[in-house]
């Protein structure tokens, strides 16, 4: 094992499966839309404990999200430490985004500043992101007042695959969560992303919008479908995450005997671990998760000094599974 060299979380013990399922999808003749697709769906529900439905991408989920609870021409809160992917999904569905700052502690949406700016822009609705592989330190709070305050929230977990918090995993607080299957994540499809949710009508709206609103076309949709091909790596994957978790986890453990100035977690959360997040200057890092904020990039004129600071003050060491 080399932890320094980058590999995308795939085990080679599952290559002969993977070759078989890819030996079934072509001798079926379908594609996409398929078995391969309903497996890797039901795998991931019952792994996070909510109905899912798989996209072609992070952002086909993000949205048919926002198209669903209806937030064109609204106002929706968003971190400015994240990647562009949530504030542009939040633009191209026709909401205004407004930038909160974050926690030095763990890189995620501030409660405090979260309050300041919902009073401020009395958003419809917020995205959290889930920094790291860990969960937002905040989010009890921030579910809280979003449920008292009818805000609807929305869970970025693109980097929490396999993450928990005393056995609760990410969307379960949020009324959707969407994962990303990026290459770069803890694992992988090539390309494709999943939506979760306990509201029954997003799951079947979000069926529907992947698919040009198919079959009776009341629902206004888009081309997002995931091929059978990434689905069935999917499907190996999802078999193979908790091995995965654990292999990061043990591996943290033995990083956290030489990293003083680290991100360290809550009582009862596990991290997935897509990056092992140190707050000194390391020779041998894989560098910033972000070192761009979002608010500095869309030129919006605010102070988000928690977020400045965390773009200049952190460092990933490398932590890949490799087997």
């Amino acid at each position: 094992m080399d932890p320094m060299k980058f590999s995308i979380g795939f085990d080679k013990r599952d290559l002969p499966k993977l070759h078989s399922y890819w030996d079934k999808i072509i001798e079926s003749q379908k594609w996409t839309e398929g078995y391969f697709t309903n497996l890797f769906e039901e795998k991931w529900s019952e792994y996070n404990n909510l109905p899912s439905v798989a996209f072609g991408s992070w952002s086909g989920g993000a949205l048919a999200t926002m198209r669903y609870f209806k937030l064109e021409g609204k106002t929706v809160l968003c971190p400015s430490n994240t990647f562009m992917a949530t504030p542009l999904a939040i633009v191209n569905s026709g909401a205004k985004v407004e930038f909160v700052d974050c926690n030095k502690n763990d890189l995620c949406m501030s409660y405090e500043d979260f309050k300041i700016k919902a009073e401020k822009h009395h958003p419809s609705a917020v995205w959290v992101v889930h920094i790291g592989g860990h969960i937002a330190f905040d989010i009890e709070e921030i579910s809280a007042y979003c449920k008292d305050k009818n805000i609807i929230l929305l869970e970025d977990c693109a980097h929490a695959h396999g993450a928990s918090w005393n056995g609760k995993r990410t969307g379960e607080w949020g009324d959707a969560g969407i994962y990303s299957f990026y290459p770069t994540k803890t694992i992988s499809t090539g390309e494709g992303g999943m939506l979760v949710s306990k509201h029954k009508e997003l799951i079947e709206f979000a069926k529907r919008f992947r698919n040009y609103g198919k079959p009776d076309y009341e629902v206004s949709g888009l081309n997002l479908r995931i091929s059978e091909f990434c689905a069935a790596i999917g499907v190996v994957e999802v078999d193979r995450l908790r091995e995965i978790v654990e292999y990061k986890n043990e591996y943290a453990q033995k990083l956290d005997t030489k990293f003083k100035h680290r991100l360290i977690l809550p009582e009862g959360m596990i991290s997935g671990y897509y990056k092992y997040i140190v707050f000194e200057e390391i020779e041998k890092s894989t560098g910033k998760v972000y070192d761009e904020p979002c608010h500095k990039i869309m030129k919006h004129n605010i102070e988000l000094r928690n977020t400045d600071w965390v773009a200049k003050n952190h460092w990933c060491v490398p932590i890949y599974y490799n087997r």
